[in-house]
């Protein structure tokens, strides 16, 4: 180890090697990496170099070996707040070379737009380039590139939360919208209206899809970002979070010979990885499936899968209609937003098919009561629908801090309102988030799901005749045997998988 003290005043510190390690431990305990030497060693300047665990912990986080370097401590601190803050007296600082991990554009881009030249110099490309390769490697689901009066942020979705990250100068908006807007083959002269459009971009040998949203707001054009990994996609359901007897029930009702099976939540709850997961698993040569979608959001092979297009008629009660002369066995239709679908997915049950679909309901029961608002007749929901299957998305505890503690929870217990069979008795294990460098500070690593599924019982479909409420539904499902939401929420909070907060969070509102 080197015994001189190192001036960190004279060098600049690598962007993407600075955001590896958690800032929050980096001020901690006094270190910070400074640049990639030859052979992939790290340069690490620290205040004390004597501190062999800290040094082993670093060296297994960037996975490279260390060439460490003495510097003060209150120099260590000043280079960490100047690279958090960006320090952006010059873009080098942002824009970094990509290597190996270069992202690669699938297709071709236009180049005859004007304003195109500045999108596409090296400095740009890089920078946006960089945007992606950090989300990526934080399992950001989201970009958010939001400009303001004074500046230009950058945030990132992970595990359902946004956070920010290094955000570029603001004078570097324009060009980097406008780099977006040519990667999806955007018209990059309009700034008055909404545009979408996808970019499909390599990174080593992942595939990425990426949905772009661009809004025009005061200060801008805002753009988000969906990163769909198809490679990432879970599409074995045991994977996703159901208990045993979930998964046995949900597996009978996606086997049934007709039908129409419904999963339900708000928007970004997991509905469409379900979707996925249950034609993953009856994709066989002797099926045709197909499905209408807006949009496709991942390719399947062996099945059939339309975009939605108003603009020239193609809507989802249409497209459904025209599906229904293609002979499929099953169809599957993103979401069912109008009575007119609902109709045509209820007489495509009616005919034989097994249809699948979304609705926007807090729970499964809501669905029924959805249907007959919208103008379903209940003697025809009875005859068709087999069975609602409602889902959360809930954050799992990082296996690596998560802390341990004891409490009867009674309040807990009592918002959410188990049945009186499930509720325990005096005191419980639970788990708290408590964040370390395996999960940036979060206490949080992936996500798992919470799922409630209704099956069509003959009770059920008596009080469906009678248009009963779905308090109603809900009462007489649990009693048939559903296991809601909560208390689906509160075996994984008890398991350790999650945190009883985080429980309530996302199920509460479907009490």
């Amino acid at each position: 180890m080197s015994e001189r003290m190192f001036n960190l005043d004279a060098v600049k510190i690598d962007q993407q090697l600075f955001y590896r390690i958690p800032t929050k431990y980096l001020e901690e305990h006094g270190v910070i990496p400074i640049a990639e030497l030859e052979g992939g060693v790290i340069q690490l300047a620290v205040a004390d170099p004597d501190n062999i665990e800290v040094l082993d912990e670093i060296e297994r986080i960037l996975n490279a070996s260390l060439q460490i370097e003495t510097a003060p401590a209150e120099k260590i601190h000043a280079a960490i707040e100047r690279s958090r803050s960006g320090d952006a007296q010059s873009v080098e600082k942002v824009i970094v070379d990509l290597t190996e991990d270069d992202i690669k554009i699938i297709g071709n881009i236009r180049k005859d737009q004007d304003g195109v030249d500045v999108a596409n110099e090296a400095p740009i490309i890089k920078l946006v380039n960089l945007i992606i390769w950090n989300a990526l490697q934080s399992r950001a689901s989201d970009i958010h590139i939001e400009p303001f009066d004074n500046e230009l942020k950058v945030r990132y979705r992970v595990d359902g939360e946004l956070y920010d990250s290094p955000s570029p100068p603001g004078n570097l908006h324009a060009a980097i919208v406008s780099r977006i807007k040519i990667m999806s083959d955007l018209d990059i002269s309009e700034r008055r209206t909404t545009q979408d459009g996808r970019i499909q971009v390599k990174l080593g040998k992942k595939e990425i899809d990426i949905r772009v949203a661009i809004i025009p707001t005061v200060w801008g054009e805002s753009v988000v970002m969906r990163l769909l990994d198809k490679s990432g996609l879970m599409l074995d359901l045991t994977d996703l979070g159901f208990e045993r007897d979930e998964l046995d029930r949900f597996n009978e009702l996606i086997r049934a010979s007709h039908g129409v099976m419904l999963v339900t939540g708000p928007t970004g709850s997991g509905k469409t990885t379900t979707l996925y997961s249950a034609l993953s698993q009856l994709n066989q040569p002797n099926v045709k499936i197909i499905t209408i979608e807006d949009p496709v959001e991942y390719q399947m092979v062996g099945v059939n899968q339309i975009h939605v297009n108003p603009k020239v008629g193609l809507t989802f009660a249409h497209g459904l209609r025209s599906i229904l002369r293609q002979d499929p066995d099953i169809v599957m239709v993103g979401e069912i937003r109008d009575v007119e679908t609902a109709e045509v997915a209820v007489q495509a049950s009616l005919t034989g098919h097994l249809v699948f679909s979304t609705l926007h309901t807090n729970d499964a029961p809501s669905a029924i009561t959805r249907l007959i608002d919208m103008g379903v007749e209940p003697y025809l929901i009875t005859s068709t629908v087999i069975g609602v299957l409602a889902q959360r998305l809930v954050r799992v505890l990082c296996p690596h801090c998560k802390q341990q503690y004891e409490t009867d929870a009674e309040e807990y217990i009592e918002r959410l309102m188990l049945p009186e069979h499930a509720k325990p008795k005096g005191k419980q294990t639970y788990y708290r988030a408590v964040g370390c460098e395996k999960c940036r500070d979060t206490g949080f690593a992936g996500r798992t799901s919470l799922y409630e599924t209704m099956v069509m019982t003959e009770s059920i479909k008596r009080l469906t005749l009678q248009r009963a409420a779905a308090y109603e539904l809900k009462k007489q499902a649990i009693a048939d045997g559903m296991t809601t939401l909560q208390h689906a929420g509160w075996k994984k909070a008890l398991a350790g998988v999650t945190t009883i907060e985080e429980v309530l969070s996302v199920s509460e509102e479907a009490a």
